[in-house]
């Protein structure tokens, strides 16, 4: 009985990994493909290794946690007491904590 419900208990494991996985919206996707290609050459090599980095990132940092790090790092850029808000923070700071450990991790499978 195991024998035959082992190969239908591996096919059903599968597409839930591969949904946990791919939770990335494709536009947030290709807008980090084209961020990062802007700073490491529009080449095909370039483009290859920017999306191994956000596969990476994807499978380490859940997309709600890349959000609110990508909306943190946007907050930090302004001038005035909001920005001054996001730069302190302890809360912040682990948020960006958690994103730049995934861009590590995918920066050495990566590049």
């Amino acid at each position: 009985m195991l024998k035959r419900l082992l190969p239908l208990l591996l096919a059903c494991a599968i597409p839930a990994q591969a949904q946990v996985v791919n939770d990335y919206p494709t536009d947030a996707r290709a807008e980090y493909v084209f961020a990062c290609m802007a700073v490491n050459g529009q080449t095909q090599d370039a483009m290859r290794r920017c999306s191994c980095s956000i596969d990476t990132i994807a499978s380490i940092l859940p997309y709600d946690d890349y959000v609110a790090a990508e909306t943190v790092m946007r907050m930090r850029i302004g001038a005035g007491e909001r920005s001054a808000m996001f730069r302190g923070a302890p809360t912040t700071q682990a948020v960006l904590a958690n994103l730049r450990r995934a861009q590590a991790e995918a920066e050495i499978v990566c590049f």
